[in-house]
């Protein structure tokens, strides 16, 4: 094992297209590190880097004590595992496994001891003497993970191992990857677009757009503390509504929506932060969990709204709804009860858990 360091890494292409612009990073030893983020923001680019499949137009990256620029992928002590799994389809998963170990010339008895501790950690052994064409996604899956595995590498490389499986097979893999990871301990860069995938399998998550590294933090952190709006938008299911409006001072601090409709009090515990926005445009955040249908007693901001679409999740409903003066805002509340399109109902709304961010797509987060 060994910890993956990039230090200002940028990557521009002959065509003059900046991929990953000046982004420094450390995966520690043993850490489960996602990278995260929406088509073309450089996370793939990233990977492939620290894979040398990609050439690096400035900055080091360095794996364990070693900087490794100008090293060839296969002197790497690295091990990828791609989106289309890669086997070759002549050969069983025996020697899919053991292919690289005897490029290099290990002893047969010492293949057949790395393939069998492999498969029998991810359960494959009744597989081995089939070939690929022979198996379901998920053991596909298995068998380029195994094949990884057999080499015991500084470093585990994924590149969207789950994007090719159906949603059950995929919440199922997930598990089985962290639970891998558990066991082993190796130090394990993932790539993947799903914010939901990367939630639950890293140890910290780096959230990128646009070549840039917006934050790197423990999946919860980035969550309740995105620390922009991309971020909060980015990160969190159904996606964060957003409020245009600026920052009024009445008897206390106030948020008014841009477009008309009620007035929010600012919580206390934002106020200190936001004393010196009074006049200027903030973007209030509101994730979906911080409504409920208001009871009496509740102790949170009180808000009107008429009900739009109605989405039964089973213990939850999302509810598409006008209030505060705009057309589409989405609450997840519990199923206890179904309001019907078009019903005139009235929300609570918790604004100690509400976020303010400048105005623009990357506003940064006021209250942090």
């Amino acid at each position: 094992m060994a910890q993956v360091t990039l230090t200002n890494v940028r990557k521009v292409y002959a065509n003059g297209h900046e991929a990953v612009k000046s982004s420094s990073l450390s995966i520690k030893d043993g850490e489960f590190l996602v990278l995260v983020g929406p088509s073309g923001c450089g996370k793939s680019t990233t990977l492939r880097m620290v894979a040398g499949l990609e050439d690096i137009s400035e900055g080091t990256i360095s794996i364990g004590d070693r900087v490794v620029n100008d090293v060839a992928p296969k002197d790497r002590d690295i091990a990828m595992v791609f989106q289309n799994y890669a086997l070759y389809p002549h050969m069983t998963v025996y020697k899919n496994m053991a292919f690289a170990l005897s490029l290099r010339g290990l002893p047969k008895a010492e293949i057949q001891r790395r393939v069998g501790d492999a498969a029998k950690t991810l359960g494959i052994e009744e597989l081995l003497d089939r070939k690929p064409r022979q198996l379901s996604g998920g053991q596909k899956q298995r068998v380029a993970v195994g094949r990884a595995i057999v080499r015991e590498p500084q470093a585990f490389l994924f590149d969207e191992p789950l994007s090719n499986l159906d949603a059950k097979l995929r919440v199922t893999t997930r598990a089985e990857l962290k639970a891998l990871h558990q066991r082993l301990k190796t130090t394990t860069l993932y790539v993947t677009h799903d914010q939901e995938e990367a939630m639950t399998l890293g140890d910290r998550i780096v959230v990128m757009s646009k070549g840039l590294i917006q934050q790197a933090d423990a999946p919860l952190t980035v969550y309740q503390r995105p620390a922009n709006r991309f971020v909060a938008g980015f990160i969190g299911t159904p996606p964060m509504n957003f409020i245009d409006g600026s920052i009024r001072r009445d008897s206390g601090l106030a948020f008014i929506p841009a477009s008309g409709g009620e007035t929010l009090p600012v919580h206390a515990s934002h106020a200190a932060a936001l004393e010196s926005k009074v006049g200027q445009p903030v973007v209030l955040g509101l994730r979906p969990q911080v409504f409920s249908l208001a009871a009496d007693g509740d102790p949170g901001a009180q808000v009107a709204a008429t009900v739009g679409i109605v989405e039964p999740l089973g213990d939850a409903i999302d509810v598409t709804f006008s209030a505060l003066g705009q057309m589409r805002l989405v609450g997840r509340l519990p199923a206890t009860t179904l309001p019907a399109t078009g019903a005139r109902v009235t929300l609570s709304l918790n604004t100690s858990r509400v976020h303010y961010f400048e105005p623009g797509e990357f506003g940064r987060n006021l209250c942090l």
